[in-house]
């Protein structure tokens, strides 16, 4: 805690508080809230509108815990995502889990919201406190024989398996799927529920550290930047190249079509 008073220099007080924690930064913002000096308030101001930034981030993740217990009670609840559905390499992912109370997973949302090196820190964080965790891939041959749909129930059924547990509710990101006696089915669930949120993140953790790995076996498609999906130099790499075996066959035929134009 940093002993400061009216006599410390404008530059000092407003350096630390620049790099105060919550309570010392408002222990500070009381202290100084009368200095005249320009710079102080500068600082004051900067202060105040940061703690106000961390306030509605606190309030917006407990909202998470909240909401996530409004729809699925006090019992042991999984929250369920996917990533990879719009792929055109490398599997459906589908994770489920569940959090417990506490500790709260600050920071925790969407997967698509968050850096890549966000969101590395948070499944870390995740998998250590996780009550029960699930993963399920369907691989891409899979995927061409029954289609989306059906991969995507199959997954998500693999992965409450894979958890091991036996749920008092399922919460599942996005319309109903209908695979689960006790599913919520919940509407952009992976930014309004934090086991949803957690779920989310994992799931995309799993599946980009996956598609790197399939980018050292299958040199050349830019599985490590596209992570499998369409982006221009995975398209052109299909031109030259033709498919990998952990291509989706049936998601291929127009980029195949498009690249033997040429």
């Amino acid at each position: 805690m940093a002993n400061l008073s009216s006599s410390d220099t404008a530059a000092h007080i407003a350096a630390e508080l620049a790099s105060a924690q919550r309570d010392e930064a408002r222990r500070l913002i009381e202290l100084f809230c009368e200095d005249p000096r320009s710079q102080v308030q500068t600082a004051l101001k900067r202060a105040r509108r940061r703690l106000e930034r961390d306030q509605a981030e606190h309030d917006r993740v407990r909202e998470l815990y909240r909401y996530m217990h409004e729809l699925g009670g006090h019992g042991l609840i999984l929250g369920v995502d996917e990533v990879g559905r719009g792929s055109i390499a490398g599997p459906l992912t589908v994770c489920a889990l569940s959090l417990p109370d506490e500790p709260i997973i600050w920071g925790i949302d969407d997967s698509k919201r968050l850096s890549p090196q966000k969101r590395q820190v948070l499944a870390a964080q995740i998998l250590e406190v996780a009550q029960a965790v699930g993963i399920c891939h369907i691989e891409p041959a899979r995927i061409d024989v029954i289609g989306m749909a059906a991969a995507l129930r199959e997954a998500v059924l693999g992965a409450i398996a894979d958890t091991g547990v036996e749920p008092d509710a399922v919460l599942i990101d996005g319309t109903p799927l209908q695979v689960h006696q006790r599913e919520i089915d919940v509407v952009h669930g992976d930014a309004r529920v934090a086991s949803i949120a957690a779920a989310s993140i994992v799931a995309k953790v799993t599946r980009d550290d996956l598609m790197v790995e399939l980018d050292e076996i299958y040199p050349g498609y830019s599985f490590s930047a596209s992570k499998g999906y369409a982006s221009p130099d995975h398209i052109a790499a299909i031109g030259k190249l033709g498919l990998s075996p952990v291509h989706r066959v049936s998601f291929c035929g127009n980029f195949l079509k498009t690249e033997s134009l040429f």
